[in-house]
């Protein structure tokens, strides 16, 4: 045993190499002639030369080669043959490993004529004892080899020639050249030999009873003096005639194989024996193994159960699909006697597969919750089959780099050499995916792909594996709510199973950007969400009004982020003080706020009026409508005491039709009267006012915004902003500081130049002494501002709409 063995078959040595000898390294095979010269054995030297190497099973590689092969040493009946093994470990084959293996074996008795068909290469053995003149020859008049003289005139004195007889033509061809074409030659004293690769260019496909041959027809001579040797090489080997049918292999080899039978008037069967991997079989071993043979009188026929003993499975792969074939060594070999030859043995290797069949791979997981791993076991597999690498979360990670992942990978083999993979993951590994499923339970996924290669096809297959294990180990997010006096604040702590859950407002998805629209504050540090919202807020819902209180509510759900199923409800309730609601300004200015209470979400805020119903809201919103108005007008009411003086209205909404309040909102404003005076009033002519300059520092902005809505300004990292000709921008010029409600925001000059320096030229005046420019073919649009919880003063801010324009200097673009 060892890395290497030999055996004797025959008339071929089989040297067997152990692949396990010979793992993770590359190979390199030659022949050692008696000189000590390493000759390569490749494909071709090896159809050339009487050698074959095949793959016998997962495990071996098997070198065959026929007595008198190419660089062989023979020698009184005994042919011996070396083979040089190097191995390395980079396909450069540098600092490799040298091994020699030489082995004899005994063949003396040689038939008249022997044919060999191996894997890749056709093999004939004459004897030439007896050589014939050219007058025997030609009275032979139906071998139409002897049509072959010309040529063997014209060769020279004691040179083989081999003819080839094609149906067109004969083609002669010195020995020297036919090696150069691909042929192999050889003789002794009593014998010739001719190794014809199946590729050869003289090859023909012929059909005898349905089946197809390789087919080369040939005549080896030389010539001496007066006297011609002359031996018929003809070579024929069945390709097909190999059926698959009720999962029984069906191989048919007819007997009166053209051209070998070729003028045979007598023909008698000496010898039919069968087996496998070159190892003849008894009858006996054949019916324990379920194997057929059958000698009739034109076939010999061998039946295989498939899967039977001899045989093995390998892995294929077809489309990327794992699959296997079956495959069996079977040999035959037929000798039989005619009146032109005597004793022919015929034999003939012949490897078969069967076609694809699709194989399923087993996947089976469990839970060591004690240790919070998942072990996961696929397969099994051919020993033929080896893991290369995993692809996890869209990487492909190589086995060895895989526990940096939390991934552990065991082989597990079996008795009968196939193996299986034991993938074992940490529950905590960031490609395990958790999922929420109901009260305390959490769904762990894995969900990674195996990539697998078989030897030595080295053809590759995906087995994508994702195994799902119920763990009992939920924590749900939990919440606390609490208000200061103008936001009511929610903190939710996170818990195991909310990493992709998102935060809704009923249906609305609250992020980061739309938090920032409505003046909301939304913050996430990993382990809390915090959330806080104005007390009046679009989003805030309000009940259980009273003089002295209001209870608002604010209510948040999350919901998972990729079902959109909801999954938690969060709410915080406070009481504020109604005072929030009404502004009473010194100057007699009224500023209130009437909200929608819950219940009456059919109410239109926009149509909500003070007692004069002329007076409507100045904004509104879905929830709330702020009124702005003057004590003195708007229906409102007066009244005296000592020490105060109270203004009273209510904000009333009204059905369609109806007259009768639905909805009604008392409020009242009272300024102290600190003293009286009698006072005597003269009508003069008073003097018209007058704005007297002044100076202080003032705070302003400029901003651009992304329409007419004034709701989004562009944001410093999306300048340079690219627009069309003729499109609308949007600007808005705001009066940061002194917050007076007392100062009024007017623009004097606005322009627009070229570069980003003011004084650059050229100008175009957008805006002059506060109006609109009156040459611009498309005027500047000024747009109101209202009041709303981002505008507190509206006398501070200036909208306007400009459209879009270029520089232009004559007809062409101007550029600076």
């Amino acid at each position: 045993t060892g890395p290497m063995s030999s055996e004797c078959l025959g008339n071929l040595l089989r040297i067997t190499l152990s692949i396990e000898h010979f793992e993770d390294k590359y190979l390199s095979l030659s022949v050692v002639d008696q000189s000590g010269t390493a000759w390569e054995l490749s494909e071709a030297m090896a159809a050339q030369c009487g050698y074959a190497v095949t793959h016998s099973t997962w495990r071996s590689i098997e070198i065959r080669a026929s007595a008198l092969s190419c660089h062989s040493h023979f020698e009184k009946d005994v042919f011996t043959v070396t083979i040089q093994i190097e191995t390395s470990h980079t396909p450069d084959m540098k600092n490799a490993t040298i091994h020699l293996k030489s082995a004899s074996c005994h063949y003396g008795l040689w038939s008249p004529r022997e044919l060999l068909c191996e894997s890749n290469l056709v093999w004939v053995s004459v004897q030439r004892e007896v050589p014939q003149t050219i007058k025997d020859l030609m009275q032979d008049e139906l071998e139409d080899w002897t049509l072959v003289f010309p040529e063997a005139k014209a060769g020279e004195a004691s040179i083989w020639q081999v003819v080839f007889h094609q149906p067109e033509d004969k083609r002669a061809l010195l020995v020297s050249n036919a090696w150069s074409a691909g042929y192999g030659l050889n003789s002794t004293a009593s014998r010739v030999l001719l190794w014809v690769p199946y590729t050869a260019a003289q090859v023909q496909l012929l059909q005898d009873q349905g089946i197809t041959f390789s087919v080369l027809r040939s005549s080896t001579f030389y010539k001496y003096q007066w006297m011609i040797l002359m031996v018929d090489t003809a070579v024929a080997c069945p390709v097909d005639g190999v059926d698959f049918k009720n999962r029984t292999i069906t191989w048919t080899v007819p007997k009166y194989i053209p051209p070998l039978s070729a003028e045979v008037t007598s023909f008698k069967d000496v010898l039919v024996e069968a087996g496998v991997d070159l190892h003849k079989l008894s009858a006996e071993e054949m019916a324990s193994r379920k194997y057929v043979l059958l000698n009739e009188l034109n076939a010999i026929t061998m039946k295989i159960p498939i899967g039977a003993e001899g045989g093995y499975y390998k892995t294929s792969v077809s489309n990327g699909q794992l699959g296997a074939k079956y495959s069996i060594n079977l040999f035959l070999e037929h000798q039989w006697a005619d009146n032109k030859w005597g004793l022919t043995k015929h034999t003939i290797i012949k490897e078969i597969e069967t076609p694809f069949e699709q194989a399923e791979v087993a996947i089976s997981s469990n839970l060591n919750l004690s240790a919070k791993l998942m072990n996961v076991t696929v397969g099994t597999f051919l020993p033929d089959v080896e893991l290369m690498n995993l692809t996890i979360e869209g990487f492909a990670v190589a086995v060895p780099e895989a526990v940096q992942h939390g991934y552990l990978i065991h082989r597990t083999r079996y008795a009968n050499g196939s193996k299986a993979y034991v993938i074992q993951v940490s529950l905590d590994a960031p490609s395990v995916k958790k999922e929420y499923m109901r009260e305390d339970m959490r769904a762990c996924t894995l969900n990674v792909t195996l990539m697998f290669i078989s030897h030595p096809s080295s053809e590759t297959f995906a087995i994508p594996v994702i195994a799902l294990s119920a763990v009992k180990d939920a924590v749900l997010p939990s919440a606390r709510g609490f208000c200061d006096e103008r936001n009511l604040h929610l903190i939710i702590t996170h818990g195991n199973v909310d990493q992709h859950w998102l935060p809704f407002i009923s249906d609305w998805h609250l992020t980061p950007e739309a938090a920032q629209k409505y003046n909301y504050i939304l913050r996430d540090n990993g382990t809390h969400l915090a959330i806080s919202v104005p007390f009046l807020s679009s989003h805030v819902s309000y009940e259980g009004f009273h003089t002295t209180a209001i209870k608002a509510s604010f209510h948040l759900t999350l919901k998972d982020g990729i079902t959109l199923a909801q999954r938690r409800d969060f709410s915080v309730s406070c009481i504020f003080s109604p005072s929030e609601l009404i502004q009473c300004l010194p100057n007699g200015t009224v500023i209130i706020t009437a909200i929608k209470l819950v219940g009456g979400e059919d109410m239109d805020t926009a149509l909500l009026v003070l007692r004069d119903r002329q007076c409507k809201p100045s904004v509104v919103t879905e929830k709330t409508a702020v009124f702005k108005f003057n004590v003195n007008t708007c229906g409102t009411s007066r009244k005296f005491n000592s020490t105060t003086m109270t203004y009273e209205n209510e904000v009333l909404y009204f059905r369609p039709g109806n007259d009768t309040p639905i909805y009604q909102l008392k409020f009242l404003c009272s300024y102290a009267v600190k003293q009286t005076a009698d006072i005597r009033y003269e009508s003069e002519k008073n003097p018209p006012p007058s704005i007297k300059p002044g100076f202080g520092c003032l705070a302003l902005s400029l901003k651009l915004f992304k329409e007419k809505s004034y709701s989004e300004p562009y944001q410093e990292s999306e300048y340079p902003v690219v627009k069309y000709l003729r499109e609308a921008l949007y600007f808005e010029v705001e009066l940061l500081q002194p917050k007076d409600a007392r100062l009024d925001l007017n623009l004097h000059d606005c322009w627009a130049t070229n570069s980003q320096s003011q004084d650059s030229l050229p100008q175009w005046h957008i805006l002059i002494h506060g109006c609109e420019n009156s040459q611009d073919s498309y005027r500047t649009v000024f747009h109101k501002v209202n009041y709303s919880l981002r505008v507190k003063f509206p006398q501070h801010l200036k909208r306007f709409e400009v459209r879009m324009f270029t520089f232009v200097q004559g007809t062409s673009l101007f550029q600076e």
